[in-house]
């Protein structure tokens, strides 16, 4: 008897080993190769988008006089500079949409999603008298594409070029007049979407409003983020809503795209814990088998515990090319069949 108790812990001791050197091997697949997958996610979908407002501007030559001194006498010279004056930004009117795909890489999914994104914004030149205002929009990434670009001043299309990652225009303004910029893209991202209200300090913002509208209903607000002044759920998703009349903030408005079940680290999670359900397997079948009197040999054992093993083996590798809960089913029922047809036997 003590020697078949030692045999079966020897078995379940070497079982234990090789769950633990599969489990290993599963997740030094999923992120040995996760920096390099994340990579390659990003160069042909796009990376983490924060998109801020577009500036508008206009630039003053201005005369100074300086004393210098040159050979102990004072010099005067006039030296020009140039001399910015921003437009203030008196409303904003956005509408987000985020279309959520996930994408898989290897055994991790990636939460990559579409947005749809257009902005109405006024601003008004504070100048006395007529203004060639440069309109800029800074885009929230440089790592994406930019499909659909809209920049249009008071409804009308302006010329634009590009530079250092941004948009800009140039259009004349009366003196105390508004201006009306609408721009709009589509794009793609991955993880998160942030809108900043243009500096990482407090802000002020006035008379805004964003709606967000989403395909999934699982939502979620990072950290330091704000949340949405109302919410409405729709059929595939919500509405999200912020509204502010005279906001001063250093947050930003941001959503977390919901993360997909991950294969390989469930994958690895349960071979780790799989030498659990064996103890108790076998300390069942050892209890059942002494009481009955059934002389089960150790090998018998090692079968069982194959068996079992041969679960977690086909797992493993099925993550990679189904998905998590058809491997699950298909390792499920192989490895119920080996067990139940070597008991009936």
């Amino acid at each position: 008897m003590t020697k078949r108790i030692i045999a079966i812990a020897f078995i379940f001791v070497c079982a234990s080993a090789g769950w633990a050197i599969l489990g290993g091997t599963i997740f030094a697949r999923t992120y040995s190769h996760d920096a390099v997958a994340e990579y390659q996610v990003i160069s042909t979908w796009g990376a983490r988008q924060n998109q801020s407002p577009p500036t508008a501007l206009f630039r003053h030559v201005v005369s100074k006089k300086e004393e210098t001194l040159e050979n102990g006498k004072k010099v005067v010279k006039t030296v020009e500079e140039i001399q910015t004056t921003n437009l203030p930004l008196e409303s904003s009117r956005i509408n987000v949409g985020l279309d959520l795909e996930h994408r898989q890489k290897g055994l991790l999914w990636y939460n990559t999603y579409k947005v749809d994104f257009s902005g109405a914004y006024t601003f008004r030149n504070v100048s006395e008298k007529e203004e060639a205002v440069v309109f800029n929009l800074r885009f929230p990434t440089t790592e994406a594409i930019y499909d659909n670009l809209t920049f249009m001043v008071d409804g009308n299309a302006i010329p634009i070029t590009n530079q250092e990652n941004s948009a800009s225009g140039v259009v004349k303004i009366g003196a105390g007049r508004t201006a009306q910029l609408a721009v709009g893209y589509r794009s793609q991202g991955l993880d998160e979407w942030r809108y900043s209200f243009g500096g990482p300090s407090v802000t002020q913002v006035r008379d805004f409003n964003l709606t967000m509208k989403t395909n999934f209903k699982d939502v979620d607000f990072p950290d330091n983020t704000i949340s949405p002044t109302e919410k409405h759920e729709t059929d595939n998703g919500w509405s999200l809503s912020w509204t502010y009349k005279n906001l001063l903030s250093g947050f930003q408005i941001a959503m977390v795209m919901p993360e997909k079940l991950q294969p390989g680290p469930l994958a690895g999670r349960i071979s780790f814990f799989a030498p659990v359900s064996l103890f108790f397997f076998f300390f069942l079948m050892f209890i059942i088998t002494t009481m009955r009197g059934i002389e089960l040999h150790p090998m018998n054992y090692v079968f069982l515990a194959a068996a079992f093993f041969s679960f977690h083996l086909l797992l493993a590798y099925l993550v990679d090319h189904v998905s998590i809960h058809a491997g699950f089913l298909i390792a499920s029922a192989v490895s119920i069949f080996l067990v139940v047809s070597y008991l009936r036997l």
